[in-house]
């Protein structure tokens, strides 16, 4: 038994043919149409036309707001043509074949907890490091989802306390994404915005550029005090840190000297966070969606 597993993105749809134990078959991509639903709909049909035989279901990672139990994209992020439509019903209208759909962040949290960093963990936390600041939590043995399915929204946390009704507010997705780091690297070097990105910045950190390393260190303090944050919620047994700039083992050596730093200079007693990388990267979505359609429309695999 196989499952068209679909992960839309804002630039790109990426679909995978998975079994059961989500072992990927078959994987592809297409362009995410920027138009309206119908040119959306009609390459999901496509994929279904050309898998319709193998398949016993489609799950589907969105970004956006999503009642996965309805069934409903509340918002669809970026794609605002999935904005309060019924997405299963539209779906099923074409591919008649189970559709489930689940947010993409809370997405990689299940990848995460069933075969990755937060497997065998009761409480776990996951921050994917992209543009912005994703996530979700993991409480009691189940992803938490919250009472408006809008949980885990970690680039909409405000994170100065010194803010003055008219100053500019300053949130984690802001300061915390690749693009906050890549802000403060351009800011010190003088260079234009948006001129550099993370892969740039980690080549210039690891020659050991003084200036860089200077950025990454406060990038990665900021870090660490929203990571004793997340431990004082919800004390996690891990915090998984997610997103491309995750495959850098220097990312996590600045990390483990601003725990160490804030571990020894806070004036309170806190349990000290453990930090580690995600099992999974670009895969995360379609693990964990496939896990969700699983859980949704049958026993899961262990």
């Amino acid at each position: 038994m196989k499952y068209l597993v679909i992960d839309v993105g804002g630039s790109a749809i990426k679909y995978a043919l998975m079994d059961k134990q989500a072992v990927i078959q078959e994987s592809g991509q297409v362009t995410t149409p920027s138009d309206n639903f119908d040119s959306f709909r009609a390459e999901i049909v496509g994929l279904y036309q050309h898998y319709r035989d193998q398949i016993a279901g489609i799950a589907f990672s969105m970004p956006g707001v999503i009642d996965s139990e309805q069934g409903r994209s509340i918002t669809g992020g970026s794609l605002t043509y999935n904005d309060n439509r019924d997405f299963v019903a539209d779906i099923k209208a074409v591919c008649p074949v189970p559709v489930t759909i689940e947010n993409d962040a809370k997405c990689a949290v299940l990848a995460e907890a069933w075969k990755g960093s937060l497997a065998g963990c009761n409480n776990g936390v996951v921050v994917v490091l992209g543009t912005g600041v994703g996530g979700g939590i993991f409480l009691n043995g189940q992803l938490y989802k919250g009472s408006h399915f809008a949980s885990g929204e970690l680039s909409f946390l405000l994170t100065d306390s010194w803010h003055c009704k008219g100053d500019p507010y300053h949130y984690w997705g802001h300061d915390g994404g690749v693009r906050g780091l890549c802000r403060a690297v351009e800011h010190i070097k003088r260079l234009p915005p948006k001129s550099i990105n993370g892969k740039q910045v980690f080549e210039w950190a690891n020659e050991g550029d003084s200036e860089v390393c200077e950025a990454l260190d406060a990038y990665t303090y900021r870090l660490a005090m929203q990571f004793f944050n997340l431990q004082s919620l919800f004390d996690p047994d891990v915090i998984a840190v997610g997103g491309g700039i995750s495959a850098q083992p220097l990312l996590f050596q600045y990390i483990e000297q601003n725990m160490a730093y804030l571990e020894e200079h806070l004036p309170m007693h806190l349990t000290i966070p453990k930090v580690v990388r995600c099992h999974f990267m670009n895969e995360a979505n379609l693990v964990g969606a496939l896990q969700h359609h699983l859980q949704m429309t049958e026993t899961p695999v262990p």
